[in-house]
């Protein structure tokens, strides 16, 4: 079989330079200007600039700027232990021991996965907020409230409620794969159930428990809801919420100082990604499942089981569960105060207002149609990476690996300030602000290196002797991609898109920079209506939000059984 060649390069070379150009044009033309902008005395846009440090020294000088960091690394620390202390009980309450409701307090926990960060802070503020639910319950009853979400460590408690699944889904899995036998040779040597909990089946999931602790760290430090929310009008400012205050909010926005700022950020999270990787270099020491067939069975830990089943039941119902039913019931009512019973002020103003008011509906819309072409393309370009740099001897392959990548350390804010001025700056681009294309690609690319991870090992499964066996007939890497692995990677893929419309319907941080008035997508249009005093319709979009990603989840899965079927 021949095949027609361009300036002596296949049809495979051609496309796989191609894919590459696309990729390191995104990645790094979104990066690029921010770095730039930071070591240069005045905006991108405008001539005569010259090399400079000053935004770096103004921005510790001048802005306060230490103390945006102290309060970010202190929320992210706090943030981290609590997540992490609930994930790790609850993977061995649900999974290593014998208690009621296992199944449903697993469903529990993983609830948050649906709910946006913006829509989880909403819900709390409901319940926990200073005019709250539960809140004024309880200053009713004992003449004060013992807490104040308007503090880091509320911040940090409503964060690490978002974050609980990512810890609990890495504990869980480790829980599962352990080997009891040497629960039991812990036994035979004397030890209590508390001893083996605490010497043997904790130390054993150190590497997954490490991975979460660092995931979280990471995801804490860029987090913009919760910060936005809790701490603008007590003026405590994290690393997002300071350059959302100064790039969008500020007159006079010091385009210096927020790229300082936004290469700072990018610094810190590059380190982490580093310890991370270093940390968990060498895991060998921790393996407890080999060749042979490992026996499991539940851990007996006596009576401490129900104190850890209480723990994880009285988190749920004040987590995630009572938050929700708030949530919810602040949407069909007029107003959520136990001073008044909730049937006397049911309404469905709420959500009359939401679909009455054309931007509003539009917002949906166009979350919907960005997550769902978005998620096509993003998914599609991301298998051509993936078998690019696992599939094929493409000269630049480990280098377009590391770029597909590298949007994991940038926020999401940031993200969408370097596509801001990058499609500012780039000739023929500048019509892309304030587009949904625009939105869609800067969705893509925060969404890729997930896209990415879900595929790759799908690939890396994947025998290469089919590979072999088809180029033996005279089939380019062009064509045994298509007529052979494209076909066994279609599930994968389905599971991939389905993730990324979920992820993209609750994504709204690059929008802020990159919406325009007439282009806003769901969590902006909620970020604006809570700031103009409108809690009532917030609620009723917040659910909309919920109802969007859980219907298409329930659908995808039908589809999908249906297509396994067939």
């Amino acid at each position: 079989m021949s095949y027609r060649r361009f300036l002596g390069r296949g049809k495979g070379f051609w496309i796989q330079s191609v894919v590459f150009i696309v990729v390191v044009f995104l990645v790094i033309g979104a990066i690029f200007p921010i770095i730039y902008q930071s070591f240069i005395d005045r905006p991108l846009y405008e001539a005569g600039q010259h090399f400079t440090l000053q935004n770096y020294v103004r921005l510790f000088e001048e802005a306060g700027f230490w103390q945006v960091a102290f309060n970010s690394f202190a929320f992210a620390v706090a943030t981290t232990v609590i997540a992490l202390v609930i994930a790790v009980i609850s993977s061995v309450v649900i999974v290593r021991t014998r208690v009621p409701l296992r199944g449903a307090m697993d469903a529990c926990l993983l609830l948050p996965t649906y709910i946006s960060p913006l829509v989880l802070a909403f819900s709390w503020v409901y319940i926990y907020g200073p005019a709250g639910y539960a809140t004024i319950f309880v200053q009713s009853l004992i003449g004060t409230t013992p807490w104040n979400l308007y503090t880091l460590m509320g911040m940090a408690v409503t964060e690490s409620v978002a974050l609980v699944p990512i810890g609990y889904l890495y504990c869980s899995g480790a829980m599962h794969q352990l080997d009891s036998s040497l629960e039991s040779a812990a036994r035979t040597c004397g030890a209590g159930p508390w001893t083996v909990l605490r010497r043997v089946v904790l130390p054993m999931i150190r590497p997954p428990v490490l991975y979460a602790a660092l995931l979280i760290f990471s995801v804490s430090l860029e987090t913009l809801s919760i910060p936005l929310l809790y701490g603008g009008p007590v003026n405590i400012e994290l690393f997002a919420s300071f350059i959302y205050t100064k790039g969008l909010l500020d007159p006079h926005p010091d385009i210096g100082l927020l790229g300082a700022a936004s290469v700072l950020v990018l610094c810190v999270m590059a380190v982490l990604v580093v310890i991370q990787y270093l940390a968990l270099k060498n895991g060998k020491r921790f393996i407890s499942v080999r060749g042979k067939a490992a026996r499991r069975s539940t851990l007996n830990l006596g009576a401490i089981r129900w104190v850890g089943f209480a723990f994880v039941a009285l988190y749920l119902l004040l987590g995630p569960i009572l938050p929700m039913l708030g949530l919810v019931v602040r949407a069909f009512t007029q107003v959520l105060t136990p001073l008044i019973a909730p049937y006397k002020v049911l309404t469905l103003s709420n959500f009359q207002t939401v679909f009455a008011v054309q931007q509003y509906v539009d917002s949906i819309w166009y979350s919907i149609v960005i997550a769902l072409i978005g998620g096509v393309v993003t998914t599609l370009l991301a298998t051509l990476v993936v078998l690019i740099t696992k599939r094929s001897r493409f000269v630049l392959a480990g280098p377009l690996e590391f770029v597909a990548l590298a949007p994991q350390v940038v926020p999401g804010i940031i993200l969408g300030l370097g596509f801001f001025w990058m499609f500012a700056l780039v000739p023929g681009m500048r019509v892309l602000n304030g587009t949904l294309i625009g939105l869609m690609i800067a969705f893509g690319i925060r969404a890729f290196p997930m896209a990415f991870g879900a595929i790759a090992p799908i690939v890396m499964q994947i025998g290469t002797e089919l590979d072999a066996a088809a180029r033996t007939i005279g089939a380019d890497w062009w064509l045994t991609f298509r007529r052979v692995l494209l076909r066994m990677l279609v599930p994968g893929l389905y599971a991939s898109f389905v993730l990324l419309f979920v992820q993209m319907v609750k994504e709204f941080t690059p929008a802020i920079f990159l919406g325009s008035a007439d282009n806003q997508v769901i969590g902006t249009t909620m970020l604006q209506m809570w700031l103009n005093g409108n809690t009532g319709p917030v609620a009723a979009l917040s659910l909309v939000q919920i109802l969007i990603c859980v219907l298409f989840v329930v659908v995808a899965k039908k589809v999908l059984k249906v297509n396994a079927n067939e």
